[in-house]
Parts: structure tokens; sequence; C-alpha cells
């Protein structure tokens, strides 16, 4: 698959169903929305970021919204916010998804996908809180062997960095390495290979569906509680 494919594969179809995705730059949304590329049913129409509105980046991740931006702007899809404050409640957050989703419909939109993995307990708060609104949730990557996905996304020449690390699970100096078979085998037992239990996350920044590159410069790093983030700037 060759860097217009993303835009080419979800061209509108009237079998196939019109879908945002929930994204936050990182490889499991990536390996979903390279997921429903390859002949899904599904049409990913936009992107749906949930963004701190007071620091401009991404909740949990630490990514600068800009780069987001540019993630969208490579794979050629529209983003759509859902803005939150610092430290907001989840009567908050639900309550900014609803607006953004009541958008979405509006625009004739109504299945969102997200990259969950195995955690049960969030994907069925996602199938109650969406059937509340009349949305559909799919979950492309479900249930894949994380170790195997991991290795995939490698060989896919998807390229990735870690920007956020748990530091109660992994160690402080995972935060800026490059997502590479060095990584994959320098893991501790015991931390998933995704960071799916909330190990580590991370920002994509190049890969079979984006059609150039985004470029970034690795700078500090932050502690913030238990949590170490590795900061990028927009070049």
């Amino acid at each position: 698959m060759d860097a217009r494919t993303v835009t080419e594969a979800v061209e509108p179809k009237a079998r196939r169903q019109r879908a945002a995705i929930s994204w936050s730059g990182g490889k499991d949304s990536c390996m979903a929305l390279y997921e429903c590329s390859r002949g899904s049913d599904l049409n990913i129409e936009t992107l749906l970021a949930t963004v701190n509105r007071d620091y401009g980046r991404v909740s949990m991740h630490g990514v600068r919204l800009e780069l987001i931006e540019r993630q969208a702007s490579s794979l050629g899809l529209p983003l759509q916010l859902v803005q939150i404050s610092a430290n907001a409640s989840n009567e908050e957050y639900e309550r900014a998804t609803e607006e953004a989703v009541a958008d979405l419909k509006n625009r004739g939109i109504d299945s969102l996908v997200f990259g969950d993995l195995f955690l049960e307990d969030i994907r069925s708060y996602r199938i109650s809180f969406l059937s509340r609104l009349g949305v559909k949730p799919f979950f492309p990557i479900w249930k894949r062997d994380t170790g195997a996905m991991l290795n995939n996304f490698i060989s896919l020449g998807f390229k990735g960095i870690v920007v956020c690390v748990d530091s109660a699970s992994l160690d402080e100096s995972y935060a800026g390495r490059i997502i590479d078979d060095a990584f994959v085998s320098s893991l501790p037992r015991g931390v998933d290979p995704c960071g799916e239990n909330g190990e580590f996350h991370t920002f994509v920044f190049d890969g079979p569906i984006f059609r150039t590159p985004i470029e970034f410069e690795v700078r500090e790093k932050v502690v913030r509680d238990r949590f170490c983030y590795c900061d990028l700037i927009p070049c």
C-alpha cells in the first residue's frame, strides 16, 4: 500500500458505512485506520481527537495539536476535536463527546472506530455510551495478539516514537525511543508489547497510510506525577 492509499482506499461506496475514527496519533489508532483501508465496509471520513484545550495537546499522550493536524493533512482526512479542560471529569468528557458526535451525525456519520485491543471494561463502556447517542462502535483490531501486531506495525513500515511512559510500569528512559525491533526486544516481562495497559503511548510519524512523513524535533522530557512525557516540536 503506497502513500496515497487512505484517500483512495476509503472512497465512498454505496454499501459502505460512513465512519469517524477515534484518533490519538498513536500506533493503535493508526493500525485500526490501516485495517479499515483494506477493503473494510467502513468508509473513514474524519479523525476524532480528544484534546486538552488548556495546553493544546492530545489527552494522555501529551502530543502537540499541531502534530496531530499534520498527521491529518498527510492522511488526507479532516480532523474534528473533542476539547476538554485539564483534569476534566468523565462528565465533561462525555458532554464534549456528545457535542462532537452530534455534529458527525448531522453530516451523516453514525459509526465510530476505535483502536482498542483487549480491555473489556473500556470496550463495554464505549458500546454503552455510544448506544445512548445512536452511534455504532467498531473495533477492527480487537483481540489481535499484541506482540504480533507490534511486529506487523514495524514490518509494514510504520514509524513511531514513545511520547509518554508510566514509570510505575516502565522505566522513564523509554520516553523518546523509536519503535523498532530493538525496542520490542528490550521490553521487560509483564509490559504489554502495545502498551495496552497504559504502560506507554506513541506518536506515529510515517508509514504506508501517510502521504509524507511528519517532521519534528525531540526536545526535553517532563515528569508529571508518575508520567514521563517526551516533548516533540513540529519542524
